[in-house]
């Protein structure tokens, strides 16, 4: 693991007499009830005044010393003994100066106790306070007026007081009964009051809530984990992850400890460390991981300002600045604090996994595996395994027969995996944790090691798991050390929004896609399924799929490189000069199809001709078109979708003929009347002069690129446009995709129709991310654009969406005239300020032999579509078809033009003033800095 920043050091007293001097404070409070002892409400005022600038002075103060010295837990423990003397001193002041006397009544006592995250002796800047005041018996007057006036000041100063007032039979009673409750009591610590009080809890909580429950308290609190890493997000290597509840977080770190806590009874995580659940290291490795989430913690609310968890786009490059990191070359700032970030969260995945081993080696009694499947252990039932000897079946899950496997044959590392994926078993945690001390066999020696990498290739392209198994080879550490180009890209993260994870949770993932294709039972990944099985060799496309994003966070081009490490690391495999030859291909081109099916006019010769010339032959077509679908579909939820799968299946289509000398197992004519067939086939209300009709109004490329639902929609939406003599005309569609609204435009086609649609959506607030444009025969546009949605709930979405038709609507007709000012002033606040794509134009002759191809790459930003649509109108060029690509914060947006008489543009001038024109258009306007822009895909 990369270590943190090199920090200085500063000498400093002890945190809480450092931050804050209690006995000053009290004293000062002294003074104001004794000057105000005759206006209550002044008092009050001048008690609120003077806690609040303690607390923020005391803020300020943390924040520089967390500055300096980079201690995140001491931070927040600096903040937390902040708390704790403020309210030991709002106790007394109001025990004394507003409810004294000189005698109390049994009844009358009180123990403030902190719980929840303060309980703990650690907070951020912006956490909660929760406090339970504990009473001997029922609540009482005084009791009752104590705790309201510490709460209403702790309010007042602007903090959120999560509070109860119980008595120790209430609490021990609710405890038994609910597991929030129960662990808020566990984690329990005394602030101030009656010391009695608090002790007779704890150990009444001991005797008669946790003696013998510990394995029902475990079982509750795992399933409390895997429903929060449900519900923020499963994967701990999502790339805006959440501090304190994503998986590998901060609360991962305390589930591990109120379960060990509630096990061993131990008090601090030290005495996990007594009690030999952790060894030195592994201790020194909770130590480490908690230290870094809070510093990130901290840090992020200090920067925010509020209690923000999550670590977004917005903040990450200046938490890297604050943090301390530098760029490396292929790396940013940014990307290298975020790298050691998923690394501490996969640290916090292997603590997990030691707590599970000890908890079943220490425990008689049954408790549950700490997996996502909580399980209760049965009487154990072990048998051999394997032919050495050295791996036994243990409750259906691999294990090992003693510590000494792994040092007697280094292979075994290997191995383990293999039968576990042979023979469809789950890992114990006691080889996974030997695996992690002992990665230092992993030598030259095994990585050359034929029988060793026989294996790994038997995993990499098995037909059962592969990407369970190769996640807990990663997981452990031995997949980046026996492949040294993957341990590069480990919890590499990619400062982009298109990509949702890092790119080894990526690579792993894409392995998973691609044999959900092999076994064809995802209907969504269209073609792919139905090429997978006509392909020759299906493990090259396994370990292409393994290294087509190896290379990343390098100065050189990922593609050409991975290409590189392919023609090394193949051979290691056992694979022929021509089976290397065919991988490194697929590495190098393995964007090739991706970027010519969306960004370019598939209805144009070229386009397909000039693709052939890369593929050349079918077998490479037929392996690319998976390889691409399986790419994408990993990139991340929603990433993938019917549209996508359409145009490549068409690009797939239009390719194979002209591979084929002309021959094609399905050609082009006959896919248009098989597309045409189902059409009629699913309109049987419509009379066949109808049906006829409107199918001569669509151009032989519409029936192939759209998708049946979609045509189907299409048909019903302009017959009624038509009959309602509604043109231009709007409709949405609400369930269509996961957070997006599909909005369907019918008018009258006209050059700038696109850049009118683009602004009125800009206009309207609206954020487009993908678009489908077709002409009719007859004169019309049909264009379907998606735009993101903003309301969860439907009545809300419906309003916003029908003001963004209406806005369109209007703009088509002319009765709201669009301007750039108006766009720009109403377009949706977005996040890619955050970001900085340098602008690129090029112009492109060769790739259409009837227009001049215009690529536009650059920021996304409001309302830069219709600069763009405009600013090409301006130029007198007519624009053919439009390509609208977005990749997060990036754009690549092709056009295909022509000038006035509908030739290309040929004069290198005019190319050069053309080029002027949009580069000047990618640079953000006056007062925008750099926010998102309406986009089409």
């Amino acid at each position: 693991m990369p270590r943190s920043p090199a920090r200085s050091r500063v000498q400093r007293p002890r945190p809480f007499e450092a931050i804050f001097d209690e006995a000053a404070f009290a004293a000062d409070l002294d003074a104001i009830a004794t000057r105000l002892r005759d206006d209550p409400a002044g008092l009050k005022m001048a008690v609120v005044q003077r806690a609040k600038q303690l607390l923020a002075d005391g803020r300020r103060q943390a924040e520089i010393w967390l500055t300096e010295d980079g201690e995140g837990r001491a931070c927040a423990a600096r903040l937390s003994d902040l708390e704790d003397g403020l309210i030991r001193a709002l106790y007394e002041h109001v025990g004394s100066a507003l409810y004294g006397s000189d005698e109390h009544s049994t009844s009358e006592h009180m123990a403030v106790v902190a719980t929840g995250g303060y309980g703990r002796g650690l907070l951020a800047p912006g956490s909660d306070i929760d406090l339970l005041f504990l009473l001997p018996y029922k609540q009482t007057a005084w009791g009752e007026s104590v705790a309201e006036s510490i709460l209403y000041t702790l309010w007042d100063i602007g903090q959120k007081v999560g509070h109860a007032t119980r008595s120790i039979d209430e609490c021990i009673r609710q405890a038994k009964a609910d597991i929030t409750i129960r662990t808020a009591v566990l984690e329990a610590r005394f602030v101030c009051g009656d010391r009695a009080l608090y002790d007779d809890l704890v150990a009444r909580f001991d005797r008669e809530v946790v003696s013998g429950t510990a394995s029902d308290y475990v079982a509750a609190k795992l399933a409390e984990r895997d429903e929060r890493h449900r519900r923020v997000g499963a994967s701990r290597y999502l790339v805006e992850p959440n501090v304190k509840d994503g998986k590998g977080g901060l609360r991962d770190l305390h589930t591990l400890f109120w379960i060990a806590k509630y096990v061993y009874r131990v008090r601090e995580p030290a005495g996990l460390l007594q009690q030999g659940v952790f060894s030195k290291a592994e201790y020194a490795t909770f130590r480490r991981a908690e230290d870094f989430l809070w510093s990130v913690r901290c840090h992020l609310h200090f920067l925010t300002g509020r209690a923000e968890e999550r670590l977004s786009f917005d903040v990450q490059r200046e938490m890297a600045l604050r943090l301390g990191y530098t760029e490396h070359p292929g790396q940013r700032d940014v990307e290298r604090f975020m790298k050691h970030y998923f690394l501490i969260a996969k640290d916090v995945g292997d603590l997990t996994r030691i707590v599970c081993s000890q908890l079943e080696e220490n425990e008689a009694k049954s408790l549950p595996v700490l997996n996502r499947f909580v399980q209760r252990l049965i009487p154990r039932r072990r048998r051999s395994l394997g032919e050495t000897g050295d791996f036994i079946v243990d409750h259906n899950r691999i294990s090992i027969v003693d510590d000494e496997v792994f040092e007697r044959d280094p292979v075994n590392l290997i191995r383990l995996f293999w039968l576990a994926d042979r023979h469809d078993l789950a890992f114990h945690p006691d080889p996974m944790r030997l695996i992690t001390r002992q990665l230092r066999l992993v030598d030259d020696a095994l990585r050359a090691n034929e029988e060793a990498n026989r294996l790994f290739r038997d995993i990499l392209v098995s037909k059962n798991d592969p990407e369970t198994v190769l996640r807990r080879m990663d997981e452990v550490g031995l997949l980046g050390k026996f492949v040294p180009e993957f341990g590069r890209i480990v919890a590499l993260m990619q400062f982009s929004m298109y990509h949702h994870y890092t790119v080894d949770e990526h690579l792993i993932r894409c392995i998973g896609v691609l044999s959900t294709i092999e076994r064809g039972t995802d209907p969504s990944l269209g073609l792919a399924n139905e090429l997978f099985a006509g392909i020759q060799n299906r493990e090259l496309l396994y370990i292409a799929l393994f290294l087509h994003d190896i290379a990343k966070g390098r100065a050189e081009d990922h593609s050409i490189l991975g290409a590189r490490v392919a023609r090394r690391f193949c051979p290691r495999l056992g694979l022929t000069p021509a089976e290397t030859d065919t991988v490194a291909w697929l590495v190098e081109h393995h964007l090739t199809m991706s970027t010519i099916a969306q960004s370019r006019d598939l209805s144009d010769r070229k386009t397909v001709e000039t693709f052939a010339g890369v593929v050349q032959s079918l077998e490479r077509l037929k392996m690319l078109t998976v390889l691409t679908t399986a790419d994408i579909h990993a990139v991340g939820p929603g990433v993938w979708n019917s549209w996508k799968a359409q145009l490549l299946r068409t690009l797939y289509y239009e390719t194979e003929p002209v591979l084929t000398g002309g021959f094609s197992e399905v050609n082009r004519s006959e896919r248009v009347a098989a597309a045409q067939d189902l059409f009629r086939a699913a309109l049987p209300e419509w009379t066949s002069t109808e049906i006829e009709a409107y199918i001569a109004r669509h151009y032989p490329h519409y029936w192939l690129k759209v998708d049946l639902a979609r045509k189907l929609s299409h048909a019903l939406f302009v017959r009624e446009s038509e009959a309602a003599g509604r043109l231009p005309a709007t409709k949405f569609d609400l369930a269509g995709r996961p957070g997006v609204v599909e909005v369907t435009v019918l008018a009258v086609d006209h050059p700038r129709l696109l850049s009118v649609i683009a602004g009125a959506c800009a206009a309207a607030g609206a954020n487009i991310v993908d678009a489908q444009i077709y002409t009719t025969t007859d004169g019309l546009a049909l264009d379907t654009i998606a735009i993101s949605r903003e309301f969860p709930d439907e009545t809300d979405e419906t309003r916003r969406v029908g003001r963004v038709c209406d806005a369109i609507e209007k703009a088509l007709t002319g009765d709201v005239p669009l301007t750039a000012a108006m766009v720009r002033r109403a377009a949706p606040k977005t996040r890619q300020k955050a970001f900085d794509v340098p602008p690129e134009v090029t112009l492109n002759n060769q790739w259409s032999n009837r227009f001049t191809v215009i690529e536009v790459t650059g920021l996304d930003r409001p309302g830069l579509l219709h600069d763009l649509t405009a600013t090409l109108s301006r130029l007198n060029l007519n624009i053919g078809s439009a390509h609208i690509v977005t990749f997060g914060e990036k754009v690549v947006d092709v056009f295909y033009v022509t000038d006035l008489t509908g030739a290309p543009i040929t004069s290198a001038q005019r190319q050069a003033a053309i080029k002027r024109a949009l580069i000047s258009v990618l640079a953000p306007p006056a007062g925008d800095e750099g926010s998102a822009r309406t986009r089409t895909m």
